[in-house]
């Protein structure tokens, strides 16, 4: 890993407030609340040198200490939680950040690597994931975001829309190596986040509510890196079954290999 991501800090933005789900960084998945999984992935990861809460609210920072983590209290109206992770690396003598979303739970710390260290080599300035999208019904699904790159990689869009859309398939089924979803992580040089947190919000931003392409509206070219590790995202308060009993099968699947073949059959 080259030199430069050598002090990665990790910045998890949890608000209590959202209009959709309210309180969504506390709600329980397995006896431990979201916050703590996506903490604890991240802290799991060997590329990652820190990680820390960003908050503005007294029941996520307890949360935090409850299980020792470190939480940072960040007062203020923010505009996206990028905004709030530029406000902790102003305080954070760090030469790079990562904005891992407190609802994108990686099922593998690996996850992060996928992005950390192709960054460390590239000398880009900011970064982001995408995976492949396998349904058809996610590439037209307006909350799953999708991403479109150029030849070397760099972001040309992203859109809550079916991009790119194939003119002469009137299904709009899902192409493979065509079409992608977009994680919701990025990694910046400490500079270009907080230049991007000074920048005006873009038309575009505003219209999708996608602070990514505030960036490519002000011509901060951002690079895009394929995983084929998998995440959990909790957008509303119908995705918490779902998520819950993911985490509970992988946990088992854990349980197993450490155990053994005897026990439980998968």
């Amino acid at each position: 890993m080259g030199s430069r991501s050598s002090a990665v800090t990790v910045v998890i933005p949890a608000r209590y407030g959202s209009s959709r789900f309210p309180g969504k960084p506390l709600v329980m998945l397995g006896g431990k609340p979201m916050i703590q999984h996506v903490y604890e992935r991240a802290a799991a990861c060997r590329a990652v040198s820190d990680v820390v809460v960003a908050t503005d609210d007294e029941r996520i920072k307890q949360a935090i200490e409850r299980f020792g983590g470190r939480v940072m209290m960040v007062a203020g109206d923010y505009r996206t939680g990028t905004d709030r992770v530029a406000a902790v690396a102003r305080m954070i003598d760090a030469p790079v950040f990562v904005d891992l979303q407190g609802d994108e739970i990686p099922m593998d710390p690996n996850l992060l690597t996928d992005l950390i260290e192709p960054f460390g080599e590239s000398g880009v300035e900011m970064g982001t994931l995408m995976r492949a999208i396998n349904e058809t019904e996610n590439l037209q699904n307006p909350a799953i975001v999708k991403v479109v790159t150029d030849a070397v990689g760099n972001a040309l869009y992203f859109s809550r829309a079916t991009i790119p859309l194939v003119r002469d398939d009137p299904h709009r089924h899902v192409v493979s190596g065509l079409h992608y979803i977009h994680l919701g992580l990025y990694i910046y040089t400490k500079d270009t986040l907080l230049r991007f947190a000074s920048l005006p919000t873009g038309r575009l931003e505003e219209a999708e509510k996608l602070e990514q392409l505030r960036a490519l509206e002000h011509g901060i070219h951002i690079r895009v890196w394929e995983t084929k590790h998998g995440s959990l995202r909790v957008d509303t308060p119908e995705d918490v079954p779902a998520v819950a009993d993911a985490l509970r099968r992988q946990d088992a699947v854990k349980g197993e290999s450490v155990a053994g073949p005897v026990g439980h059959g998968r």
